[in-house]
């Protein structure tokens, strides 16, 4: 039987003390060695597993501030969408107001480039936006190109119609709060269900009452239960009447301007309380004076 070769591993000490002898198998050594490289490979793989570890985390938190980043730019971009929306809608409500105080023709919405409008701030049942922006954005944009044509239009027709919206009655006539609308309403004094045919303002008596727009006094006087009376003619068809003055300060004849002094609130006639009653007839046909006024 072939002798295992052996390893002497001598121990000298400092002293007098003998030498001690180890015999070390040759084969005890190469399993060693082989378990202390086997042992530095896995040092080195769990190292370079723990940097690549380390690296993704680092990766990942980039990435998690780099998504609530994205999500307030996405907010922030779906608000400003919103807010766009709302001021087309306003806008488009103003381009009507202005279509039906110049009596001109309504604006074809109902389609452009072949589309058909939609609300431009729709939202889901939940209160969130419905559509994704890319979607507001078109529709934004399509509303924008209608708003741009139909403010053309407009434009064109203002700029031959300067004399017309100078007589046109488009400014509150007085300041106050408004108690009675056009339309059906029950009378005040005998509770029974009539037309009334204008809007009655009420204010602190004394209050001013102006000239919404250009036009000719044609009456200035009593005239039954609207008490004391202004009717001014802005021509085209167009005529206002003010009723219940506590003070009258023009008369038949004078020629006034848009923002001049008519008279002032009082309760004269058939009133329950200072106010000013005020009519917009157009053609003689009594009309909404609220569809007139371009401030609300």
């Amino acid at each position: 039987m072939a002798r295992q070769k052996t390893y002497t591993l001598l121990i000298v000490p400092d002293q007098d003390s003998p030498v001690t002898r180890y015999r070390i198998p040759r084969k005890l050594l190469l399993q060693a060695g082989a378990a202390a490289i086997f042992a530095c490979g896995l040092v080195v793989a769990a190292s370079f597993q723990y940097l690549q570890v380390a690296k993704d985390a680092a990766e990942n938190r980039i990435l998690r501030e780099e998504n609530l980043s994205l999500r307030g730019q996405l907010q922030t971009v779906r608000q400003r969408v919103e807010h766009i929306g709302t001021t087309l809608e306003r806008v488009e409500r103003f381009d009507q107001k202005l279509r039906a105080i110049t009596l001109f023709p309504e604006a074809d919405r109902a389609s452009a480039n072949g589309a058909t409008s939609a609300p431009l701030t729709a939202r889901a049942s939940d209160g969130t936006a419905s559509s994704t922006p890319t979607s507001h954005l078109d529709r934004l944009s399509l509303a924008a190109r209608r708003q741009e044509q139909s403010l053309q239009e407009l434009t064109e027709y203002f700029l031959d119609q300067k004399s017309l919206l100078a007589s046109t009655p488009s400014v509150w006539p007085a300041r106050g709060w408004v108690t009675s609308n056009f339309g059906q309403r029950l009378d005040p004094y005998t509770a029974d269900r009539m037309m009334h045919e204008g809007m009655d303002i009420a204010a602190e008596p004394g209050k001013p009452i102006y000239a919404p727009s250009n036009g000719m006094v044609v009456y200035s006087g009593p005239e039954g239960n609207y008490g004391n009376v202004i009717v001014l003619d802005h021509g085209y068809g167009i005529k206002t009447l003010y009723g219940h003055l506590a003070r009258v300060r023009v008369k038949a004849g004078d020629r006034v301007k848009r923002g001049e002094q008519l008279g002032s609130v009082g309760t004269t006639g058939r009133s329950t309380g200072p106010h000013l009653h005020y009519e917009v007839r157009v053609n003689g046909i009594p009309q909404n004076p609220r569809k007139f006024l371009l401030e609300e």
